[in-house]
């Protein structure tokens, strides 16, 4: 398996969660109640999955390898398109946490959350297809098959590492302060 194979595995992962999008929109219009609940899971979802462990191994070692390759100009483009990209789907998820949030707090915000869910929901399915089908595949040929084996061993690093820093952020919230805590054989 390539490195894009793995990103194409988590790629079907994220296509389910954001699929569940049209039917809590759906209910949302009948009831104009919000599942918070939900929300915030799939918040959760986005931020730990799709952005940090998804989108971290494409930003962080993908296209930091690339950056360094002699890329054809419409690759480059693309690149650059997928990184404004990621920018634009925090900023997505940053909009509808703080409506949820206010809707928390009493506020009618309902009209404003369904819009940053349609928004996800457009977004998230032609955002993986630009990568599936226009970058992913061409930017393995930038590679030669040693580089690719090193990419997978990074990728499963990185993998690894998520766990510890996920629940290290909850135990942070939870403590009220940053801690200094790594397990063994982990920096930082």
């Amino acid at each position: 398996m390539k490195p894009v194979g793995i990103l194409m595995w988590e790629h079907r992962l994220i296509e389910r969660v954001i699929g569940l999008f049209p039917g809590l929109i759906a209910g949302i219009g009948q009831t104009n109640r919000v599942d918070t609940a939900f929300i915030q899971t799939a918040v959760d979802f986005i931020r730990t999955y799709a952005d940090r462990t998804h989108h971290g191994k494409e930003e962080d070692i993908l296209f930091k390898k690339l950056e360094n390759k002699d890329m054809l100009p419409e690759h480059r483009k693309i690149m650059v398109e997928l990184i404004n990209e990621h920018i634009q789907a925090r900023d997505m998820v940053k909009k509808l946490v703080a409506a949820t949030e206010r809707y928390l707090e009493g506020q009618d915000t309902v009209e404003e959350i369904t819009a940053h869910l349609k928004s996800l929901a457009l977004f998230y399915p032609e955002h993986i297809r630009k990568e599936d089908k226009d970058f992913f595949f061409q930017s393995m040929d930038y590679f030669s098959k040693e580089e690719l084996d090193e990419m997978m061993r990074e990728f499963q690093e990185f993998d690894r590492r998520m766990v510890h820093e996920k629940y290290k952020a909850v135990a942070e919230k939870l403590m009220g302060k940053p801690i200094e805590w790594s397990p063994p054989g982990m920096v930082g």
